[in-house]
């Protein structure tokens, strides 16, 4: 078996692997190694080529291969090396070593003073929400259809309904839309918008492109291939109202109906993993159950702003490098951090307190939509932050920031409070 030995060894090259490889060369790590399992490093980015990327951490509006080109270029200045054409079949914490097999090494073993977790997330498919129908030709994941269209000059379908309000749906709307195709509607079964508010005004409002919330798909009509889809009203309880189901003839359906962290390495390794997020736990320094692996970016918990996952990764990257260089802050106490009043999960999950005073920085997703809001984060009766929203959707991250040094008790709870 081949050997390589390196510092701090980094699964993925996508954007969180990038942010982190960055950051971990610039805390002084001596040897990065980023295992991608791609032919080129940027991951998802190398398709996204819609603008609207780096907004907020450049401060400018880039496309998705414009964003990795320039952390891509910040790791191979810095001396990132890259193994490239590698899938990794397994993590091993108690060893520090990670195993791939590599199109020219053959097996290869990595041994690392620590690695990071940061493999992205994958769509879910028809099987993963059970549509009935038939199984025609057709039937594509948005981000199955956006490869299709950007990287390989395919187009998928001429009249399209796409499933969920997901951002890869909406931005594929106007993608299919620009390329010439008719988007006749977008269905979501719940009552709001499941991605970003922005999408839907320049992808959907725009281009006149119907959005049905409270709808869902009752059947996909067609043999061979897609011939329509039969869509339906929604109660409560999500479940399709006799009498109100209509019928829209098309040739293609877009899937868009959620992403899962991509996390067989995660539970294979024995890392402990949220049943919300189906993500690895995590404390504030990005680092798992497991002493030697930290993890960051979508494989963590599903962002809707990558530049929220290079910030995430940043931090994963320069702790992972203090461990391996024996410099990561000793824990004093660990505190666990809860969901308040609507809120869906928080991210770090728990906080490592140590005797440096820190900032930590809480991310979180509501449970449903809201306005004139107060997200207050609390430990015990104390009030560590509080600030004041206009809105909040689940769509959208959020995030409240506080000093570790003012968490007294055994727990941080943070809520999202109706104003008066």
């Amino acid at each position: 078996m081949y050997n390589i030995n390196c510092d701090v060894a980094i699964v993925g090259g996508g954007p969180a692997g990038l942010s982190a490889a960055v950051a971990a060369k610039k805390e002084g790590a001596e040897r990065v190694l980023v295992i991608e399992r791609d032919e080129s490093i940027g991951g998802i980015l190398q398709q996204c080529i819609h603008p609207g990327f780096g907004l907020s951490y450049f401060k400018e509006e880039l496309t998705g291969p414009e964003y990795a080109g320039r952390f891509a270029e910040e790791a191979e200045e810095l001396g990132v090396e890259f193994l490239l054409n590698s899938m990794v079949l397994e993590v091993n914490e108690k060893e520090g070593n990670v195993v791939c097999v590599n199109k020219e090494y053959g097996m290869t073993c990595i041994n690392a003073g620590s690695i990071v977790l940061a493999m992205g997330c994958r769509e879910r498919t028809r099987a993963n929400i059970m549509t009935p129908g038939a199984r025609p030709a057709g039937v594509y994941t948005a981000g199955a259809a956006q490869r299709l269209v950007n990287r390989q000059n395919e187009l998928v379908g001429k009249k399209v309904v796409i499933l969920g309000s997901g951002d890869i749906g909406m931005i594929m709307a106007r993608r299919m839309t620009l390329e010439g195709a008719q988007v006749l509607a977008v269905i979501e079964i719940m009552d709001f918008l499941a991605g970003l508010t922005r999408n839907k005004v320049q992808c959907l409002d725009d281009f006149g492109i119907p959005l049905y919330l409270s709808h869902t798909i009752t059947k996909i009509h067609g043999y061979q291939r897609v011939e329509g889809i039969s869509f339906a009203q929604v109660d409560e309880r999500k479940k399709p109202i006799p009498g109100t189901e209509q019928f829209i003839e098309c040739d293609t359906l877009l899937l868009s109906v959620g992403l899962i962290p991509e996390n067989e390495l995660t539970r294979q390794t024995g890392i402990a993993i949220s049943p919300v997020t189906n993500g690895p736990k995590v404390n504030q320094y990005m680092q798992t159950s497991a002493e030697k692996v930290f993890a960051c970016g979508n494989v963590v918990h599903v962002n809707d702003l990558v530049d929220n996952v290079s910030t995430e990764s940043l931090k994963a990257g320069k702790y992972a490098a203090q461990y391996a260089m024996n410099k990561l802050a000793a824990t004093v106490k660990t505190v666990e951090n809860v969901p308040g009043e609507n809120v869906r999960y928080l991210c770090p999950q728990s906080l490592s307190i140590s005797e440096e005073n820190e900032k930590a920085s809480l991310y979180f997703r509501v449970l449903h939509p809201e306005s004139n809001v107060t997200i207050i984060a609390k430990s015990g009766d104390k009030v560590l932050a509080k600030k004041k929203a206009l809105r909040v959707n689940p769509g959208e991250m959020e995030h409240i920031d506080f000093n570790t040094a003012e968490v007294e008790g055994d727990n941080v709870t943070v809520s999202v409070l109706k104003e008066v």
